[in-house]
């Protein structure tokens, strides 16, 4: 079963940017779509943003012309570029195949904390 570690994430002022990796233990190719999900306290899990194997990606509302999900197939990592953040960014940010979130397979990593606060 393929693991995802996630990490790149910390504590920014409105307005920084940062970039979260992905990094699988296993090939990446075969997934159909790579998500990134968050969560932040008191709320469900949503996507935030995904990409397909021939990289097709799509994105939340809330953070389109912000956010920009990409992967390295040869290193079987992806990737989110995340500027002008806001406070309402403030999740746990996580990482799994679109599929596999849907059919409730596998399992959910730690992810990696971003909070955005003055």
């Amino acid at each position: 079963q393929v693991q995802f570690v996630e990490s790149g994430g910390g504590l920014v002022q409105p307005g920084g940017s940062l970039r979260l990796s992905c990094a699988a233990s296993g090939s990446i190719n075969s997934i159909p779509a790579m998500g990134w999900y968050r969560q932040a306290p008191g709320k469900q899990r949503e996507l935030v943003a995904y990409i397909t194997s021939v990289g097709n990606t799509n994105y939340a509302d809330s953070v389109k012309g912000r956010f920009t999900i990409s992967r390295d197939n040869a290193k079987n990592t992806v990737y989110l570029q995340m500027n002008s953040l806001k406070p309402e960014d403030t999740a746990v940010y996580y990482c799994k195949g679109v599929d596999a979130v849907l059919f409730g397979r596998g399992s959910w990593g730690l992810g990696t904390q971003v909070t955005v606060s003055s």
